[in-house]
């Protein structure tokens, strides 16, 4: 058996930003003509008019500032409220290809690695652009990697449960450097017109390489162990697939098409499953809660990370032990922990402790533990 280790890690940021300030003016522009458009039946009392967002409602309710997005002009149209990605021919890349390329270059700088010598790709993500061929292969071909590829769907877990597939089969011996790339179009599959929701997500690709600890060149995280758990819900959803066409309605615009969720039953439910969670995966490799010197957890809502670190710590954890990245970037679904991973780890020491953990529709939950060498 050998010993799986965390040598690299990559972020690709998009350009192309929106601020709160600017969805704000979108959003509540669409507001005004639907309401326009529905002033009969608002006024006969028939259906509730739109209400207004606003930059101190998103702040309050997430922690969000800004987001970072493929494209931001079709996002604040208010006539079309969605990217506008180009079509592409089938002998082009894809975008999730291009995004992961980038995010897979830098991780293999930072392990100083070549591309060649990576025997596993898995592209791990909540949305994948196609079903076939498999994402991860098209990454492998770009890549110039060997070896075998494959997809994994876990929504906002797929990252963590992405590097336990890829950790187990290091220390199997299976294979011998792996690559998980989180490539999260989330703008494509929110719904930017609706007041609750129309500000969560963000847009980003994240890349880990995972290797044999001996074959590491420089410092690394050691991957003590891992641990994973599911628990069905429909609190988080999203009914698009490929039955659409073959069911009575078609393809006709259905609010179910996008993504949904019960805010105020999910963190009732999530929080208390994470931090039972994390708490029994230290507890059963004997490592002590004052032993952490760092959580990074899934940027969904900072309100949510406070209490789950709180919970874990069983304090309120002190700057810099529990970093926070979605005020930036918002919501990147299984991203987001690996980016707060890549952000704030190099000022860890020998020794130290840390958890990457991610979390969310399924229920799903995924959590890392690490030891910096």
């Amino acid at each position: 058996m050998f010993k799986p280790a965390i040598t690299g890690t990559g972020v690709f940021t998009p350009d192309q930003v929106i601020t709160n300030d600017e969805l704000v003016e979108s959003f509540n522009a669409y507001a005004d003509k639907m309401n326009a458009q529905n002033a009969a039946a608002i006024e006969a009392g028939e259906m509730e008019p739109m209400q207004h967002s606003s930059s101190e409602f998103i702040y309050k309710a997430s922690g969000i500032k800004q987001r970072h997005v493929l494209d931001k002009e079709g996002v604040l149209n208010p006539d079309v409220m969605h990217p506008l990605l180009r079509q592409r021919s089938d002998d082009e890349p894809g975008v999730m290809t291009e995004m992961a390329l980038d995010a897979c270059t830098k991780a293999l700088a930072q392990a100083q690695a070549d591309a060649s010598e990576i025997d596993l790709v898995i592209c791990a993500a909540s949305n994948m652009e196609r079903a076939y061929p498999a994402i991860a292969i098209e990454i492998q071909n770009a890549l110039g990697a060997g070896g075998f590829a494959f997809d994994m769907n876990v929504a906002c877990s797929s990252a963590t449960f992405g590097l336990q597939a890829a950790a187990d089969m290091v220390r199997s011996g299976s294979v011998r450097k792996a690559i998980v790339v989180n490539p999260e179009i989330c703008t494509g599959h929110l719904e930017w017109r609706d007041r609750d929701c129309h500000f969560i997500f963000g847009d980003v690709a994240t890349a880990t390489v995972i290797e044999r600890a001996e074959d590491a060149k420089g410092d690394y995280f050691e991957i003590i162990s891992t641990r994973c758990a599911t628990e069905f819900s429909n609190n988080i959803r999203n009914n698009n697939g490929f039955l659409r066409r073959s069911r009575p309605d078609g393809v006709v615009d259905r609010r179910d098409m996008q993504f949904m969720q019960n805010g105020r039953k999910v963190f009732k439910e999530v929080v208390p499953m994470v931090s039972a969670h994390m708490l029994s995966h230290l507890e059963a490799e004997g490592v002590s809660p004052d032993n952490l010197r760092r959580l990074w957890l899934h940027q969904a809502n900072k309100s949510m990370n406070d209490f789950i670190g709180k919970k874990v710590l069983g304090r309120t954890p002190e700057d810099g032990e529990q970093p926070n990245i979605l005020q930036d970037y918002a919501n990147t679904s299984s991203a987001g922990s690996i980016i707060a991973f890549s952000k704030y780890s190099d000022d860890l020491e020998a020794g130290d402790y840390g958890v990457i953990c991610s979390f969310g529709a399924g229920y799903s939950v995924g959590s890392v533990l690490v030891k910096r060498h």
